[in-house]
């Protein structure tokens, strides 16, 4: 493992996982450059035991490793502490993609990507993070925003639980960020580049795949009749006939 950045405790911790010490250098020279700590470690079983020591606030995993694959990873960094995870894959494979949301993962990247687009990729999900950290905070015993139901479908966004017909779905911190937006205005139609700005804060609309990679994760675990795609403009919540807009 290798650590670079100022010693200042109070730094944003970043540990890249990646077993090509070229790319993993240049990530780090990058994320450095922020003033930011970083950890490198090179292989999976190294990647679990430095999330457990170094703590990191997000993480730059890579799909391939040696040792543990980053699916599994993830999985294991997820089960001892909620971190948000960027994973990167050498192919745009949807399927490998779906089951890294679905072990925990927040967004991905394929290689070869840009270090500018990684670096406002982490900032957005450390944003979100930071988000969630307050909201949690404040809630202190006063009262928190109502749950929203529609339907069969049921969102306690101070809990951050869903339910469908009765039966919790385990959801990652974006899928949830991503349902709780289109739920909040169901049947209106969200473009891609709207969600982006809403779910992700980009301000670009680079990441179009990424949400319908998200999308079909949480059609994957809430059905597929509950978010409609409207061809060429983007995605909208359609509730059960029965559904009653709660905010």
């Amino acid at each position: 493992m290798a650590h670079t950045g100022p010693p200042t405790s109070d730094a944003t911790r970043v540990l890249v996982v990646e077993d090509e010490p070229d790319i993993a250098a240049q990530i780090a020279h990058r994320l450095a450059a922020e003033g930011w700590r970083v950890e490198i470690a090179g292989d999976g079983p190294g990647g679990v035991a430095a999330a457990r020591t170094f703590l990191p606030d997000a993480v730059v995993l890579d799909v391939m490793l040696p040792g543990l694959d980053g699916l599994e990873v993830c999985r294991r960094i997820q089960a001892e502490r909620e971190v948000p995870v960027l994973m990167l894959t050498a192919r745009d494979d949807e399927t490998d993609i779906l089951v890294g949301l679905g072990v925990g993962a927040d967004d991905y990247m394929t290689k070869p990507f840009s270090m500018r687009e990684l670096l406002a990729r982490l900032k957005a999900l450390l944003r979100r993070a930071e988000r969630a950290r307050r909201t949690a905070l404040e809630d202190g015993g006063e009262p928190g925003e109502a749950p929203l139901t529609l339907g069969d479908l049921e969102i306690d966004r101070n809990q951050r639980r869903v339910r469908r017909g009765g039966t919790e779905a385990h959801l990652t911190p974006t899928e949830f960020d991503l349902l709780v937006c289109l739920a909040a205005s169901p049947r209106t139609v969200f473009s891609r580049e709207k969600l982006l700005a809403e779910v992700w804060d980009w301000a670009d609309a680079s990441g179009t795949r990424t949400v319908d990679s998200h999308v079909k994760a949480l059609r994957r675990k809430l059905g597929a009749d509950l978010v409609r795609t409207v061809h060429g403009v983007g995605y909208a919540l359609e509730p059960t006939e029965d559904a009653a807009e709660g905010r």
